[in-house]
């Protein structure tokens, strides 16, 4: 039995189903923006996350932390950062004494999610992490109880919960458009090319396909509906005679069961390119495909693809500037994360179930 502790998490989301209130209209600009240490200058961290700076009203960059000293000093120069802002892994731990610096946010494999989550935490700093949130439920709760101790804030980085197209849908779910929900589906993958890079390592990033990308179709499952699953069951299908897959698993179909009887099944992949997301209803169905891309993700309402539907703006210019702004103004204005730390922690308990069925071939019953 895999033990949720439903009863002492706060679900995450659950404001947005009460409307606008989990995004209050914008006040008068605050004094300063707060300022970010982007923790790990990788594909996502430097690619994705920095270029969206521009796009903030709350948020700035004011620090890196890379272990490739030259390549730190090339993105200071051009995102400028002061070069005393740079640090390393050794010398991390002084963000302490920089006032410039308020949040972290760490985009680093997973296997080190747990460790600068706590480094950040005892060093003073409000922490953005990416997700899947650790290795496992044990460094989730890690986390979260150095960040309770040391009064900071936690936030995992699900950045579809500020994407305007999986919000509409949700609004729309949550407003009976299609009727009594009664059926969910989503898969989500895609093929994997380099054998050698450090997702396919199980010690650097915990699983394969599952960690990587199946925690979308997981997440959107529970933001969808609005209910935590009450059981799993799953199947995994892998060549181990495929390089790529020699420690992770490519692909696993899984099962998730609902109280109020919604079935959702869902697929995570490597070997195979998919983003997609189908809700029925008694009275119709919601579709996203792409679903939770970085961009051009797509709706229809109704009885097919007959309606396609242009989502009203997020709160943020980009779903990734919504994501970063809301976690500064939740530490401006002493407010929790949508998706705090709790978040990150019940997904990864599931996973864990789903793992645990796919190896023991049996449904698991998930605690409530």
């Amino acid at each position: 039995m895999i033990d949720l502790n439903r009863r002492n998490l706060v679900l995450a989301g659950g404001a947005l189903a009460a409307g606008a209130a989990a995004f209050p209209l914008r006040a008068a600009e605050p004094q300063r923006k707060l300022g970010y240490a982007i923790v790990g200058l990788g594909g996502y961290g430097l690619g994705v996350i920095i270029p969206e700076f521009k796009n903030c009203r709350h948020s700035k960059l004011v620090a890196l932390v890379s272990g490739d000293a030259d390549k730190a000093k090339r993105v200071a120069a051009q995102y400028d950062v002061p070069e005393k802002n740079i640090y390393n892994y050794e010398n991390f731990d002084r963000i302490r004494d920089n006032p410039d610096i308020d949040i972290v946010y760490v985009c680093l494999p997973v296997s080190m999610h747990a460790e600068y989550t706590i480094r950040a935490a005892k060093a003073g700093k409000h922490v953005l992490c990416e997700k899947p949130m650790a290795l496992s439920s044990a460094e989730c709760e890690s986390m979260i109880a150095a960040c309770r101790q040391a009064g900071k804030k936690l936030m995992i980085g699900y950045r579809c919960h500020f994407e305007p197209t999986n919000l509409e849908a949700r609004r729309r779910a949550r407003a009976g458009e299609i009727g009594k929900l009664r059926y969910f589906r989503s898969e989500h993958g895609f093929t994997f090319g380099n054998p050698n890079a450090w997702r396919l390592k199980k010690a650097m990033s915990g699983g394969g396909s599952m960690m990587d990308i199946g925690i979308y179709a997981l997440n959107a499952a529970r933001y969808m509906t609005g209910e935590e699953p009450i059981a799993v069951y799953a199947q995994e299908t892998t060549d181990r005679k495929d390089p790529r897959f020699r420690e992770v698993e490519d692909q696993i179909g899984f099962q998730l069961e609902f109280p109020s009887g919604v079935i959702g099944s869902c697929q995570s992949m490597y070997s195979a390119n998919q983003n997609h997301i189908l809700l029925v209803g008694d009275k119709g169905r919601i579709e996203m495909e792409p679903a939770t891309a970085y961009r051009g993700n797509r709706l229809w309402v109704g009885s097919g693809r007959g309606e396609e539907i242009t989502p009203p703006p997020g709160p943020g210019a980009t779903q990734f500037a919504g994501q970063l702004d809301h976690m500064a103004q939740c530490v401006m204005e002493d407010r929790t994360p949508i998706v705090a730390g709790e978040e990150g922690l019940r997904d990864m308990r599931i996973i864990e179930a789903i793992y645990q069925s796919a190896r023991e071939k049996k449904r698991v019953v998930l605690k409530a």
